[in-house]
Order: C-alpha cells, then sequence, then structure tokens
C-alpha cells in the first residue's frame, strides 16, 4: 500500500513538472512581465531630380540604386555608431537597465560592453527593407511610450544626416579635385596664348600659315605670267633677231619675273635664316598646344559643372511615409500567446518522454 504513492509519483511525475513549469511561465507572462510599447515609422528616400530622369532597362532588372542607398541607411540605423548616438542623447543605457523592469526583458547592468549592449540594441529596435515597395519599416520597443517616440524619431534625424553627410563628402572631394584640375588648366591655357601671341609679336606675323598659303598664290600668279613671256619669247624670236628691241625688252621682263620668283621662293623656304616654312611650323605647333589647352580647359569645365549637378543629386532626403507613433498602449508581450505556445511545446516535450519511457519499461519487463 505505501508503494502506491511512489508508483503514482513515478507514473505522473513528468507530468506534474510540465504543469509546474506552465504554471510559473503564466505567472511570468501574465503579472510579472514588464509591458513594452512599440513605436512604427516607413520612410523612403528621395532625391532632388535635377536632370530628366531616363529609362533605363537594365537598371530596373537590378533594383536601381535606391536598394542600395536605403540598404547603407538600414546598416548605419543599426550601428554601433548610432548606439552610442542613442546612448548619449536619448538615455538608452539608462532606460533598459532600469530596476523596475523585469529581469528576463531588461540589460543586465547599466556598465556592460558596448558589444553586449549593442546586442541587445538589434532585440529592441527592428529596420527592414520592404524590397518590393523600396520602403524601410521601423520598430522600436521600449518600455514607455515616450521613450519609444524618442528613439525613432532620433533614427530619423540621425539617418537622414548621415546619408547627406556621406554624399556630401564624396561630391566635394571630386567637386574640389576638379576645381584644381580646373585652376591647373587655365593657367596652361592662358600660357599657351601667351606664347603664341609673343611669337606672332616677335616674328611681325598674325599667321606664318596664311602667308606662307598667300605668297603659294602670288608664285603660282608670277609663274603664270612668266609662262606667258617665255610663249612671246618663242613667238618673237621666230620672225625677229635675238638682239631686237621687242625680244631684248621680253627677255628683261622674264629675267625679272624669274628674279621675283625665286625670292619669294627663298621667303618661303631655305636652308639657312628664318624662312615662312620653318616659321609656319613652329607657329602650328604653338597653335596646336594652344588648341589642345583650350579644348581641356573647356572639357575640365564642363566636368565640374557635371559633377555639381550630381553632388546636388547625392542630397538624400528622408520622406516619412509614416511618422514614428506613440503607442497607447503596450504591444508586446503577447501574453496569452507566449503562454499558449510554451504549454503546447512543454505537454508535447512531456508526452514524448512519457512515450519513451513506457517503451523502455517494456523492454525490460
Amino acid at each position: 500500500m505505501k508503494n502506491i504513492p511512489l508508483k503514482k509519483l513515478e507514473k505522473y511525475g513528468i507530468w506534474l513538472v510540465s504543469g509546474f513549469l506552465i504554471f510559473v511561465v503564466s505567472i511570468y507572462w501574465a503579472i510579472i512581465a514588464s509591458d513594452r510599447y512599440v513605436s512604427q515609422s516607413n520612410i523612403v528616400l528621395e532625391s532632388p531630380q535635377i536632370s530628366t530622369p531616363s529609362l533605363n532597362f537594365s537598371a530596373l532588372l537590378r533594383g536601381g540604386a535606391g536598394s542600395a542607398d536605403m540598404l547603407l541607411l538600414r546598416d548605419y540605423l543599426l550601428s554601433v555608431d548610432m548606439l552610442r548616438y542613442l546612448e548619449e542623447n536619448n538615455g538608452f543605457r539608462q532606460h533598459y537597465s532600469n530596476s523596475d523592469i523585469d529581469l528576463f526583458s531588461r540589460l543586465d547592468e547599466s556598465d556592460v560592453s558596448i558589444e553586449e549592449l549593442h546586442e541587445y540594441f538589434l532585440k529592441r529596435v527592428s529596420v527592414e527593407l520592404d524590397e518590393y515597395a523600396q520602403v524601410l519599416r521601423i520598430k522600436v520597443e521600449a518600455f514607455t511610450p515616450e521613450q519609444a517616440f524618442s528613439i525613432s524619431s532620433a533614427l530619423l534625424k540621425q539617418g537622414e544626416r548621415h546619408m547627406n553627410l556621406m554624399g556630401q563628402r564624396l561630391a566635394q572631394e571630386q567637386v574640389r579635385f576638379l576645381e584644381e584640375q580646373v585652376h591647373e588648366l587655365a593657367a596652361g591655357f592662358e600660357q599657351a596664348r601667351s606664347e603664341l601671341i609673343d611669337y606672332q609679336n616677335l616674328k611681325g606675323l598674325v599667321s606664318p600659315t596664311g602667308t606662307v598659303q598667300s605668297l603659294n598664290e602670288v608664285v603660282a600668279a608670277l609663274e603664270s605670267q612668266l609662262a606667258s613671256l617665255n610663249a612671246r619669247e618663242t613667238a618673237l624670236l621666230g620672225f625677229q633677231s635675238p638682239r631686237s628691241p621687242d625680244v631684248v625688252r621680253v627677255k628683261n621682263e622674264i629675267k625679272a619675273l624669274q628674279e621675283q620668283i625665286n625670292r619669294e621662293r627663298a621667303r618661303m623656304a631655305t636652308d639657312s635664316g628664318e624662312s615662312l616654312n620653318k616659321l609656319s611650323s613652329e607657329y602650328q605647333i604653338l597653335e596646336l598646344k594652344l588648341k589642345f589647352a583650350q579644348e581641356s580647359y573647356a572639357g575640365a569645365l564642363g566636368a565640374l559643372e557635371s559633377t555639381r549637378i550630381e553632388a546636388a543629386r547625392k542630397l538624400k532626403q528622408v520622406s516619412i511615409l509614416q511618422s514614428p507613433t506613440v503607442p497607447e498602449y503596450s504591444q508586446s508581450p503577447d501574453r496569452l500567446y507566449n503562454v499558449s505556445v510554451f504549454a503546447i511545446i512543454t505537454l508535447l516535450i512531456s508526452f514524448i518522454i512519457n512515450m519513451m519511457i513506457t517503451i523502455i519499461r517494456d523492454h525490460q519487463d
């Protein structure tokens, strides 16, 4: 008779333990667990449309640059830097380590390491990207409505500031580099222009190339006259003496034209001195240097203006689709749900253990 209670205890011990655990957990979730308030907000990043947008099919396939910016913003909102800001300006550590909060929900100690604090931070702050709608959905869980709203608002403010600073820093570096290049190219352009003007003044020619072209036309005209005179001389010698006045006059004209042609040709090309072909070659080199400096300077100015426009486009504005809410009641924990899930899992495990024990005993018998 005395062994009957012991047998019953052995038979129903697992269920008694399960019932006791369910009872304890129910007491915790129903009475002890602190209320948690959730502030929610939805945001999207927008950039000013400086230029006319164009439809890019490849950009549509890869999701565009907006997804990358949203992911960068999400990473910053969940970063240690963001946590340090909340710790200094919103009393994050003090709030979540308050002794009024139940033992299992609060921060273990107020002086925990930043790594432990960040792990706790990730449990209380959720930032998820809705890839279909391209919207960041932010949820902040705190133990007072005011603190949840304060942290959520700080996340939006600091997120926008960080994205703008990041874009401005890169744009400013690009603009600064291009401004230096424009300054150097402007100096080079001015130097090339001065060299060309000095050369023109030194040689007394505005354009040696144009002068050579003019001389070519003059020589061509003189050679045409010379050919006419040679033909006339041949005709006169057919019926006059070589010493006749007409033949002598024509020969003198031919000689004068030939000398003039030789002088003009000597101006254009000679082994010594400053011939026009040499001056023209030097002038063309200076002219090419000036043209290259001008095109480089114009290209740098265009690139600088494009970079400034791109810098304006990199400014990110956090557009709020839903402002941070001020919770009016605690949404967490879901006490009935937590108790029900724990009870079901505990009873299932107890049933499995009880079945295993029964099977073992049957084999022993």
